[in-house]
């Protein structure tokens, strides 16, 4: 739950990312003769179906079997070889990431280059989908948003670190929105770690005071109480799944249940007791009045969207 909740694309906007393919999908189906030497000017990302392959890039060589996915950086020349007798079949896609449109996210990321995708017994049939229904010379909405589950899987599972940024001018709007993006989200995948903020906040490359006015400016709280209101959104999980209020207040770092109760309450706007209460009852099938999805749509939530607000970031 953790993995899926804080993965390193849990703050970037949706509207942020552009995901385009360049290319129809390609339907790998290669002898055991094959061979490729090539490189790309874009990305590709290559999921194994049946057989097996090695990969030279660079100084590695790197084989990959059914269940993997393997990353092929942009302007990278690599040399592909069939390693099995059976026919080596898969999906390789081209396509690029951009964050507002002109930074390549991938760029952004340390990530492995092969890795065993997660889920695999979810995700093999629809990448089989996903290569049986691809066009042959086109590209369609249905497999952008496909390949956008497969790359988001890969890049979870492979994802090692964001590489340090360098830009550090006020004048690069982007740089600086990227760099709260980055911040927002190493916080969001370390939330007990009492030490993570100011790890994050002494690897900014830009003046700590002027980026804590412009991360709460964009998110809503400063660096400090998002962490807290991560801690708290990681009690709710807890509380969901059965916790007792005081399992929940040790399991997230407080060691007064009754000083995390009021924290709690301010952040999420109802106490833990009343919140394992409200999900027992939608659990139930008794939906809160006025909410017609049967979702409790919290004061923090609503607070946190009036962007910069004095009530909100404290």
């Amino acid at each position: 739950m953790d993995k899926n909740e804080h993965g390193p694309l849990g703050a970037i906007p949706v509207h942020a990312l552009t995901l385009k393919l360049t290319r129809s999908t390609i339907k790998m189906l290669h002898s055991p003769s094959w061979m490729i030497d090539k490189s790309n000017s874009v990305h590709d990302l290559i999921i194994c179906l049946t057989g097996s392959a090695t990969y030279a890039i660079g100084d590695e060589v790197i084989e990959i079997r059914p269940g993997m996915a393997l990353l092929i950086d942009a302007n990278t020349r690599f040399i592909g070889r069939s390693t099995s007798s059976e026919l080596y079949t898969g999906a390789a896609q081209h396509f690029t990431l951009d964050v507002f449109g002109r930074m390549d996210m991938i760029q952004q990321m340390e990530l492995r280059r092969a890795v065993h995708l997660p889920r695999w017994d979810m995700l093999e049939p629809l990448v089989r989908h996903y290569r049986e229904t691809a066009p042959l010379s086109s590209t369609t909405l249905a497999q952008h948003h496909m390949f956008m589950v497969f790359l988001i899987a890969y890049i979870e599972a492979a994802f090692l670190g964001w590489r340090q940024q360098v830009e550090a001018t006020v004048d690069n709007p982007d740089a600086l929105s990227l760099a709260v993006m980055v911040a927002a989200s190493r916080i969001a995948a370390e939330p007990l770690n009492n030490e993570i903020v100011d790890l994050v906040l002494a690897s900014i490359p830009y003046n700590v005071d002027y980026f804590r006015r412009i991360f709460r400016r964009q998110v809503g709280l400063t660096p400090t109480k998002y962490q807290e209101f991560k801690r708290m959104e990681r009690a709710m999980g807890l509380l969901a799944a059965g916790r007792s209020v005081k399992q929940t207040a040790e399991m997230v770092g407080y060691l007064d249940s009754y000083y995390f109760s009021r924290m709690f309450k301010h952040y999420i706007g109802v106490s833990p007791a009343g919140y394992k209460e409200a999900e027992k009852r939608h659990r139930d099938g008794h939906f809160p009045r006025g909410e017609e999805d049967g979702q409790v749509v919290y004061p923090i939530i609503r607070r946190i969207e009036e962007d910069g607000k004095e009530a909100v970031a404290l």
